[in-house]
C-alpha cells in the first residue's frame, strides 16, 4: 500500500477551492430568481399613495383611507384569491365594501383580476411589513401589516 502525503500548501489550496464551493452554493439565489423570501400572502393595508417624478418617490398618505375607520386593504390568500377591502361612510360610519378575485405572482410582478379587471403591479419592496407596488404609469401603493 502506497501512502500519500500532501505538503501545507497543497493542503491549503484544497481546504479553499472546497469552501469557495460551499460558499458559492450557500449564497446562490438561483432557487428563488430573486424573489423575497418574506411573504406575500396576508392581510395589507393602504398606507400611502405617489409616484416617482425626475427620479424622486413622493408618497402622501392614501387619501381613499377614511378618517376614523381602518385601512382599506388587499388580502392575499394563499390559494390565491385575493380579496379587496373598502371602507366608505357615504351610507353609513365606515361600512366594508369587498370584492373578491384571483392574483398571481411571477417573479417581481403581482397580478391581480377583480371584477373582470386586471392589474399588474412591479413589486419594488416586500418585507415582512411593507409591500410596495408600482403600476407600469409609476404609480405607486404602500401596504403594510
Amino acid at each position: 500500500m502506497k501512502r500519500v502525503s500532501m505538503n501545507s500548501r497543497s493542503m491549503v489550496a484544497a481546504l479553499l477551492i472546497g469552501s469557495l464551493g460551499l460558499f458559492g452554493t450557500s449564497c446562490s439565489d438561483d432557487d428563488n430568481d430573486g424573489e423575497s423570501l418574506a411573504p406575500l400572502v396576508g392581510k395589507w393595508n393602504i398606507s400611502k399613495v405617489g409616484t416617482i417624478v425626475g427620479g424622486t418617490e413622493t408618497l402622501i398618505d392614501a387619501p381613499q383611507n377614511e378618517t376614523g375607520c381602518d385601512k382599506d386593504f388587499i388580502q392575499l390568500k394563499s390559494d390565491n384569491t385575493v380579496e379587496e377591502g373598502n371602507y366608505d361612510s357615504t351610507i353609513d360610519p365606515c361600512a366594508l365594501f369587498t370584492d373578491e378575485g384571483i392574483y398571481s405572482r411571477s417573479h417581481n410582478n403581482l397580478t391581480r383580476v377583480v371584477d373582470g379587471i386586471t392589474t399588474t403591479q412591479d413589486i419594488m419592496n416586500l418585507t415582512l411589513n411593507e409591500l410596495k407596488l408600482k403600476d407600469a404609469s409609476g404609480n405607486i401603493e404602500l401596504y403594510t401589516r
